[in-house]
């Protein structure tokens, strides 16, 4: 067994908020004894921006703006140059969350194109003969919860063939009359988005009817900007030809990490839709696009 270095944070769900002293202590195993060059920890956050395939080339002046955005970026010396004995060695160590002039910490997010990621990272450096051990441990930043409750915006909904955007054949579509509504599109992201959907009455039969949460990701700078859409999760609430004027529940839980409050900054936005999809037997996809604002309270 040759020596382990592993980063251990205090909090197990390693969830903390701006100003808050991150805790923990670092563990360093090995058989024999140990000479090192100096033990450092670093705390990193940054947001990553990615460009898709098809906005390269669009925009040459995106090379620039599409640098990593640092948040923060501090590292202790925890131990200097010397000898740790074998057997476990276990490092206490304290670092503050805090941020240098204006910046702001963005809460946690893993997207497709925007990525908000903080790290603890521990750097052992040894001799010319030995490598250099590090380990890198992810914790996570919640931002600070918003004052006020959201106003509810109830939204209702009715969808028709007449009602429906870009439709070639408008007269070839069956005749449907779907009603439903979304009892706040101003969500509170630790709440479920709840709400109901009725088959009032179709001629075709209904296939499935699915609720696909997406993201909208916009990076750029003056120059231009690109903005892409991806589904993050799709959740089938109906299988099969409903009972027509049957309440249907609309119910979904936004999933950690992959969602995050509504950002909207000066190089990049990350904001959220949910779609109601219906497929009908005759593969007809009748889809109806409702966008979502995210707080934190």
């Amino acid at each position: 067994m040759g020596t382990a270095l592993d980063i251990k944070i205090k909090r197990a769900n390693k969830l903390y908020h701006c100003g808050e002293v991150l805790t923990g202590v670092v563990v360093i195993t090995s058989k024999d004894a140990v000479q090192h060059q100096g033990i450092s920890l670093t705390m990193e956050g940054s947001v990553n921006l990615q460009l898709s395939a098809k906005s390269v080339g669009v925009f040459e002046a995106f090379c620039n703006s599409v640098k990593p955005i640092q948040l923060i970026n501090s590292t202790v010396e925890m131990v200097k140059p010397g000898k740790l004995p074998s057997g476990k060695t276990e490092i206490p160590f304290e670092f503050p969350l805090q941020v240098k002039g204006n910046k702001v910490l963005y809460e946690t997010y893993h997207g497709v194109f925007v990525n908000i990621q903080y790290t603890l990272r521990c750097d052992m450096r040894r001799s010319l003969l030995a490598k250099d051990l590090t380990k890198t441990c992810e914790f996570i930043v919640h931002s600070p919860p918003q004052k006020g409750k959201p106003t509810p915006s109830p939204v209702d909904f009715t969808i028709t063939p007449e009602t429906l955007q870009n439709v070639k054949e408008r007269a070839l579509l069956p005749k449907f009359l779907i009603r439903g509504h979304l009892n706040s599109t101003n969500c509170i992201i630790t709440q479920p988005l709840t709400g109901e959907l009725v088959v009032v009455n179709s001629d075709a039969a209904v296939k499935s009817i699915e609720l696909q949460l997406v993201r909208v990701e916009t990076c750029g700078c003056a120059e231009g900007y690109a903005r892409d859409a991806t589904e993050i999760q799709n959740i089938q609430i109906a299988d099969g030809d409903v009972c027509r004027n049957l309440p249907i529940p609309i119910y979904m839980v936004f999933p950690r990490l992959f969602t995050c409050p509504t950002l909207e900054t000066t190089n990049f936005k990350v904001e959220f839709e949910v779609n109601v999809v219906v497929l009908l037997h005759d593969d007809h996809l009748i889809t109806e696009n409702f966008p979502l604002k995210l707080c934190r309270l």
